[in-house]
């Protein structure tokens, strides 16, 4: 049984561009033209999930996909953190953004912790598995990168080793029994 998955993180919002954690903000203009030109290069998949965002449902949508919400997919939840600068928060709350880096179960923000997002995202990876075909996920840098981790075997501290690019495809295939990370990049659109 043979399974691909490609990831697809969401497209910028004017947040994501002031350097703020992400709350749940509204895709850039330029983010929908972008996922608009990238549209016809997708190929063909047998479900399209998508985050429960409005940006990665925006984004879905400039892309032409009809997807379901998938909660597995959702953001990291940071909670008081949200819809705040990271500069403010090292201000406010450095020792709260040290334990973050530092330790997956931590919380400082009052959200969900890394780990919380790495057990979320094995089990999709996990339930995809036992599924034949192409899915599409529309996501967040922060779930994709612990799906590298988890499919690298690497520890979930090294998801800050890793940028994910707005509207950058990240894929994995699967023969039932293992995932392998398959590609990843930056699509330039537009």
């Amino acid at each position: 049984m043979l399974a691909r998955l490609t990831m697809i993180a969401s497209g910028a919002t004017p947040g994501m561009r002031k350097g703020r954690f992400p709350s749940d903000d509204s895709l850039e203009p330029r983010a929908l033209e972008r996922a608009a030109a990238l549209a016809p290069s997708l190929r063909r998949a047998d479900r399209v999930w998508t985050s429960p965002t409005l940006a990665a449902r925006q984004t879905a949508a400039a892309l032409g996909l009809d997807a379901m919400v998938e909660p597995l997919l959702a953001e990291q939840d940071f909670a008081r953190w949200a819809g705040r600068s990271f500069e403010e928060m090292q201000v406010e709350d450095p020792e709260g953004m040290a334990a973050w880096f530092s330790d997956p179960d931590a919380a400082p923000h009052g959200g969900e912790t890394l780990a919380a997002v790495g057990t979320r995202g094995a089990a999709l990876m996990k339930r995809l598995a036992g599924e034949s075909g192409h899915t599409i996920a529309l996501t967040h840098a922060v779930p994709i990168c612990a799906a590298i981790v988890h499919v690298l075997g690497a520890p979930l501290s090294a998801v800050w080793k890793i940028d994910i690019e707005p509207l950058s495809l990240t894929e994995f295939r699967s023969d039932g029994r293992r995932w392998v990370l398959h590609a990843s990049g930056v699509v330039v659109a537009g």
